[in-house]
């Protein structure tokens, strides 16, 4: 029996062409995949997700892509409160290379009646949520350590 894990989570994908439901899914904070009108973009960091060669290998650009995860807080007296990260990825328009221009990831953790945001970020997920760690009061954490890791969603 394997020790790696698979997340999926269910969100949005819009572009100019319109909007649809897409699943994200994140294997053990090793690989990322969304499948968007048939065509699987896979990768290890959120920024550089890329079709196969098969799909024309190219990255995913121009659009926006959402999603929900549960992320509990532990509190320093041990209990554990739900929380909710909301993530926000918009993939700017195709480089000369066909990398997106620019990448601008936003994390905001709903908690307490309160909402924690990363500002935007590159898209570094690792990053983006340390910031949004270290305005959490004294004393809390991220109940699952880690989560997700740079390659998670």
């Amino acid at each position: 029996m394997s020790s790696e894990s698979t997340e999926v989570r269910t969100g949005w994908y819009r572009d100019r062409r319109g909007a649809e439901a897409v699943a994200v899914t994140a294997e053990s904070g090793r690989r990322t995949a969304v499948r968007v009108r048939g065509v699987e973009y896979a990768g290890t960091r959120l920024d550089a997700l890329t079709a196969a060669e098969a799909d024309g290998g190219l990255p995913l650009t121009d659009c926006v892509l959402e999603w929900d995860l549960p992320l509990p807080v532990a509190l320093a007296d041990g209990s554990v409160q739900p929380a909710t990260l909301c993530c926000l990825l918009a993939l700017g328009e195709p480089a000369s290379d066909g990398t997106p221009e620019r990448v601008d990831l936003q994390l905001t953790l709903h908690w307490g009646g309160a909402a924690y945001e990363s500002g935007l970020a590159g898209g570094d997920f690792e990053q983006a949520l340390d910031r949004v760690r270290r305005q959490l009061p004294p004393g809390t954490r991220f109940e699952r350590a880690g989560a997700p890791a740079a390659a998670s969603v």
